[in-house]
């Protein structure tokens, strides 16, 4: 049996078409799936139905892909679309979709899509596990548990802003890190900053277009140090091994905060030197970083879609700062001994393009770092090749398994994973 094609009708129906092989795409070339590309579609993932995408499959007696545009299983011109799977935390996604876009398709949404497919009786995706630990694992975040536990500790954070906002984040959001909070288990979000000096074309916090909406609107107040500390104390105390993270989905950067940074950090590290204190940033204020160091900050997270100049600016479009100043901070904190990781946003197509690939072996041959987090882009594929101006040249792409591959042959001390890790299990070297 090979893998075959998912289709959807317009009832929301999700069934393989007749005679079609599964196909994945890439930069806008399309791919036909082999076995070895497969994993089981892991527990917890979503499958997306594509509006105005005519789905592509193989076909294997002729040798080429085809383009459903009706649904094979009704006569007439009945439309049919295409699928995609929207991957469990700690996996990776090798493929995007394939589909033709029909004319006004219009962007998708800002999360991430990967290609999908049936397969020995089950659905499959083109996916690597980069990371066993089940931080985000919905099995272990029941939601009556986290309501239950909400009101448990409300009379402990009566006056605390931050408190009510995690709430949100954890019920209205669905923000796994929210529910870790009341579930006192692993990471606990740390949002501080309504504001944000780039202005990512895939923020998921803020979007000044209709086109492509915000999915979690952006914290509107700057909590107290006296407000952080509270709730990073209390996960600190109740948690083994716990992470306390300033830089969520639910804000902008938290180097625009720097003073409220530093003395919230000051203020933990007064009361326990327990705990990991992490910073999801985009590295931009090097100097600001030498402070939080010295007052206690463990680690970064540095997010990247890319290791070349005119393609961060294209995607972050950054102000008053320059990638310069990002590889300037992680060298920095590498000299200070801390721990620096990459939230490498992975887009199949061009990540794994031989340039980008270069690109990356320089960067990290300069900064060092000790840990690349493989997260998939919540970008519209074919919106994200265009912005980049990418032109299909199969021959030029690595992919992602090789990519990952030869990173770990040239860099065989770097960690690849999905979730920041706690200072007990970090290496310096």
């Amino acid at each position: 049996m090979k893998p075959k094609l998912l289709i959807a009708d317009k009832h929301k129906n999700i069934f393989d078409a007749p005679f079609l092989g599964a196909a994945g795409a890439k930069a806008g070339a399309f791919f036909a799936l082999q076995k070895n590309d497969l994993i089981k579609l892991p527990f917890g993932s979503e499958l997306f139905i594509l509006p105005g995408r005519q789905p592509v499959g193989y076909n294997p007696s002729n040798n080429k892909f085809e383009t459903l545009q009706h649904n094979p299983y009704k006569h007439g011109k009945e439309k049919c679309f295409a699928v995609a799977a929207f991957i469990s935390p700690g996996y990776t996604a090798t493929y995007t979709p394939a589909y033709i876009e029909e004319k006004n398709a219009g962007q998708l949404p800002l999360f991430s899509y990967a290609a999908v497919c049936f397969y020995k009786g089950a659905l499959f995706v083109p996916a690597i596990r980069v990371d066993r630990q089940r931080r985000h694992d919905l099995r272990l975040m029941p939601v009556h548990k986290v309501k239950r536990n909400i009101k448990k500790f409300q009379n402990q954070f009566k006056k605390n802003r931050l408190f009510q906002h995690l709430i949100r984040c954890a019920l209205e959001y669905n923000c796994p890190n929210g529910k870790n909070f009341f579930l006192q288990r692993c990471e606990c979000p740390l949002p501080v900053s309504p504001s944000c000096n780039a202005r990512c074309k895939g923020c998921i916090s803020f979007q000044n277009t209709e086109a492509c909406p915000a999915t979690q609107p952006r914290i509107k107040f700057i909590p107290t140090s006296d407000e952080i500390s509270q709730i990073a104390l209390f996960h600190i105390k109740a948690v083994k091994n716990p992470i306390v993270s300033f830089g969520q989905g639910c804000e902008g950067e938290p180097l625009m905060q720097v003073k409220t940074l530093l003395s919230s950090i000051k203020l933990i590290r007064e009361k326990t030197q327990r705990g990991t204190i992490n910073l999801n940033t985009n590295a931009s204020r090097p100097y600001a970083l030498k402070e939080l160091f010295d007052a206690g900050l463990d680690s970064i997270r540095v997010s990247l879609n890319s290791a070349q100049e005119k393609y961060y600016n294209a995607y972050y479009r950054p102000s008053g700062y320059s990638l310069k100043d990002v590889a300037s901070s992680i060298i920095l904190a590498r000299k200070l001994n801390k721990f620096v990781s990459i939230n490498y946003l992975t887009m199949p197509g061009f990540t794994d393009q031989a340039e980008e690939v270069r690109a990356m072996l320089d960067f990290l041959k300069k900064t060092r770092i000790n840990m690349i987090q493989w997260r998939n882009l919540n970008y519209d594929p074919a919106a994200y090749s265009a912005l980049m101006k990418l032109k299909a040249k199969s021959c030029d792409m690595m992919g992602i398994k090789e990519t990952m591959r030869l990173i770990k042959t040239r860099f065989p001390k770097i960690t690849f994973g999905y979730f920041n890790p706690h200072t007990k299990f970090l290496s310096s070297s």
